[in-house]
């Protein structure tokens, strides 16, 4: 077994980063930056947990409880010394519709669910795994959240009623708002356009100050002066709970699970892609490497956690982990903090929240939702090539109209096929133009130099690239021809970079049909790996002679 070196063995330990990042030494200074970037953290957060709660179609105290105990226990047992955990934007979907189905009990059941899975995922060390999603999926499914979330804004944005309740997926969706158009209120989408105007002014001309929480405090404080008539948290939830809930375990009867478990299954792949997109962003930003295992054996900490207070699916989120990253947070103490701060937010300013307009909520949405749709990227994946444009629509179109969990795994699927279509394209098997000269047999190899090489044509061969079951049909058939009439045939396979089974299979198959018409295959070049697989498959001498040396 090959040995591991340490680099990558220590960022693949089990350890939390919390941990690490103590036992080097804790100063004031790094205490210092740590407060200041959790409470700049935790201003960003406050409102987004609020939102997306109400967009998930849950109480924004559920959005604060996510934010406060996901995030602490994302930060104390992640694997990343700059993770900011909470609800996240691309879980909408995904809560609404479990709400819709289970209740708020299923979808605290299934969060619950979803935290043992992604801490058994850490804990087998599957986490290195998650990074091989291909980009074009990454941005396929990324825009396609993006759309969704805007389109579930749209009702509150213009201040609509739908008599039967909002639809699930987006067609209906958007026939229903179209229906409800008469219930228009100018009222509500002068609100939101106020927000969002005053969130990009404030990130335009004053990038330095909390431009999400400076906006929906002015708006709200117009709203309530002028007494505009908007829907607010308080005339559609009442007040915030000025506490944290009493932990309790979630209903674990046979019929409880049966029904949440399909949920969980697809809050966990998405929190681990999430999570860890999001911890790669801080690698990134920082230059540091986070552990992948020990992220999701956090990620799934918070999650349970979470769930036993009453909150919903915890992630990393890209956007509040990388103002961490900006705010100068050393430790993961900054994530704690953060925590700490939105917890004291809530007892302090709980009756304050009750008069934030929904509209304008639904404005900061809007704004995350615009900012989540990779449009540089996805036109540059469009023009890249035909397989990278495939895998990117289908994965996308699948997100938007079918079922978020769906299109990762189709899009994955796909992206997979395509590689495997490119690499049997890359696998080259051409005639030696000139003929061979003379070679070093190996060790114990009968030299083909004698008598009996006189007898027979030798022609050769070189064979490049990736022999594997994709190149496989490719190369059978040419193969086939090249053994019609006994000769000796050597190949050169020192320009091959894998070979699996299914490609010494072949090799021996070619043996067995040359020795059959009197003829013999030789292997020349092969590497000590090469030639372990060709063995296994019975591709060895004495049917196949091995030769050494260049050719």
């Amino acid at each position: 077994m090959p040995e591991t070196s340490p680099s990558v063995a220590a960022s693949e330990a089990l350890r939390p980063a919390l941990f690490s990042s103590l036992a080097k030494g804790y100063s004031f200074g790094a205490l210092r930056a740590d407060l200041v970037a959790g409470l700049t953290v935790s201003i960003v957060a406050l409102p987004l947990s609020m939102a997306i709660a109400i967009a998930s179609g849950v109480g924004p105290e559920r959005g604060l409880y996510t934010a406060i105990v996901g995030g602490f226990l994302v930060s104390a047992f992640g694997g990343s010394r700059f993770q900011i955990g909470g609800p996240a934007g691309a879980f909408i979907v995904l809560v609404a519709a479990c709400v819709a189905q289970t209740g708020v009990s299923g979808l605290i059941l299934a969060t619950f669910l979803s935290g043992v899975m992604l801490a058994v995922l850490g804990l087998v060390r599957l986490g290195s795994t998650i990074r091989f999603i291909p980009y074009p999926v990454t941005v396929g499914f990324t825009t396609g959240i993006g759309v969704i979330i805007f389109a579930s804004q749209i009702k509150e944005i213009f201040g609509l009623t739908l008599p039967g309740g909002e639809p699930g997926p987006l067609l209906p969706k958007l026939g229903a708002i179209w229906a409800a158009r008469e219930s228009f209120t100018p009222m509500a989408l002068g609100v939101a356009l106020l927000t969002i105007a005053a969130i990009e002014a404030l990130k335009r001309f004053a990038p330095r100050l909390p431009s999400l929480l400076i906006g929906i405090a002015a708006v709200t404080a117009v709203t309530a002066l002028l007494g505009l008539p908007v829907e607010t948290i308080g005339s559609r939830f009442g007040g915030l709970p000025r506490m944290l809930p009493a932990p309790a375990l979630p209903d674990f009867s046979p019929e409880a699970i049966r029904a949440a478990l399909p949920y969980a299954a697809s809050f966990t792949l998405l929190g681990a892609i999430e999570s860890l997109l999001s911890a790669m962003v801080a690698d990134g930003m920082t230059g540091e490497r986070h552990r992948s295992n020990m992220e999701l054996v956090g990620q799934g900490i918070a999650n349970m956690g979470a769930a036993i207070f009453g909150g919903f699916c915890v992630t990393g989120t890209i956007a509040r982990t990388a103002t961490n990253v900006r705010s100068g947070a050393h430790t993961p103490v900054a994530g704690m903090m953060h925590a700490g701060f939105v917890l004291l937010a809530m007892l302090v300013a709980a009756p304050l929240a009750a008069f934030i307009p929904l509209p304008a909520l639904a404005g900061l949405l809007a704004i995350v939702a615009w900012n989540m749709i990779e449009r540089h990227e996805f036109a540059a994946l469009t023009r890249a090539s035909r397989g990278d444009a495939l895998v990117l629509w289908v994965t996308f179109l699948l997100v938007i109209f079918r079922d978020l969990a769906e299109g990762i795994v189709v899009g994955f699927a796909l992206g997979g096929l395509v590689f495997i279509r490119h690499m049997s394209e890359q696998t080259q098997l051409r005639r030696a133009e000139a003929p061979p000269a003379e070679v070093l047999p190996a060790e114990g190899a009968e030299s083909p130099q004698g008598a009996a090489a006189q007898d027979l044509e030798t022609i050769t061969y070189h064979l490049r690239g990736a022999v594997f079951f994709g190149s496989v049909a490719r190369l059978g058939s040419v193969l086939e021809r090249i053994a019609a009439r006994p000769r000796e045939v050597r190949l050169d396979m020192a320009e091959v970079v894998f070979l699996d089974s299914t490609g010494a299979r072949m090799i021996a198959q070619l043996a067995t049909q040359l020795a059959k018409r009197g003829g013999r295959l030789a292997v020349l070049g092969a590497s000590p790996a090469t030639l372990r697989v060709l063995a296994a498959q019975g591709a060895s001498e004495p049917l196949v002679r091995v030769i050494v040396g260049p050719l």
